[in-house]
């Protein structure tokens, strides 16, 4: 019997033992896998922001107490119909969008926008030119290699507007694709569409109409179009663009401008008290 209750007693302990151990190691266990969980989670979350500069081309960087919101208007501008052989495009329907959430953002202080277009859809680019035009945030826009076509009213659209000396901007009149019917009301919605245009431009840049309207009719420029390439300082000193500069200048606008809306903000709080 004594015997008996011996190996009993270590029968109890050696299976309590075994319990303790199998729970601190179902610890361990649980521990490493939250571990490797939150490490794919850090994984996932940096791969959904690549993915997100990738698709946008937008980024936001944060120096001190100024948070800007960078986007790029590059290659074509697509319209309705997505555009096919491989070439880079600009979406209207992932710029227009996120135009909305930088202006509704208390946590973006400005807007830059880097402009590398060959043109596009005339009325896609208005509209993001539009959207732009209209926005309270500071925005500057920058042309960087060319900014053609309907390119030309993205870049007066913002705030201020800045172009590197080596880039260029062409210049030219309303082009449609397609079936075109010989007949009347056709060449009056062409012209309607290039008044447009024209107004856009002239309104929110210096350039005065009669010059733009001979940069766009000149016959003696391009071998198989009408209209005129300009480059960075003409582009200034035709009013077009306001100023020859490159990154560091548009950012030192936008933070100006920030820092100009935050005091005119103090202000209007101090007031409303």
């Amino acid at each position: 019997n004594q015997i008996f209750l011996q190996k009993s007693q270590e029968l109890f302990f050696f299976l309590k033992s075994g319990a303790i151990l199998g729970n601190n190691q179902s610890k361990i266990n649980e521990k490493s896998e939250g571990n490797f969980m939150s490490e794919d989670k850090k994984e996932t979350k940096e791969v959904t922001t690549d993915e997100k500069i990738e698709e946008n081309g937008s980024v936001v960087t944060k120096n001190g107490d100024f948070t800007l919101h960078c986007i790029t208007i590059i290659g074509q501008i697509e319209g309705h119909y997505e555009l096919t052989g491989g070439g880079k495009a600009t979406k209207y329907e992932h710029i227009l969008p996120l135009l909305v959430a930088v202006e509704e953002s208390e946590a973006v202080d400005g807007l830059l926008v880097l402009i590398n277009t060959v043109g596009g859809d005339v009325e896609a680019g208005l509209a993001i030119a539009e959207l732009l035009s209209g926005m309270s945030k500071p925005t500057a826009s920058l042309v960087l290699g060319g900014g053609h076509s309907i390119g030309v009213p993205i870049a007066v659209s913002c705030r201020r507007s800045f172009i590197v000396p080596s880039a260029t901007m062409t210049l030219h009149p309303v082009r449609i694709n397609g079936t075109v019917l010989g007949v009347p009301q056709a060449f009056e919605n062409l012209s309607r569409m290039q008044e447009r245009v024209t107004n856009f431009i002239v309104s929110h840049s210096r350039i005065e109409r009669e010059v733009l309207t001979r940069l766009l009719m000149n016959t003696d420029e391009l071998s198989t179009d009408m209209g005129t390439v300009i480059d960075g300082a003409r582009a200034a000193e035709l009013g077009l663009i306001d100023e020859v500069g490159g990154l560091s200048e548009a950012i030192a606008f936008l933070r100006s401008q920030a820092k100009g809306k935050r005091t005119e903000n103090a202000e209007k709080a101090g007031e409303a008290r």
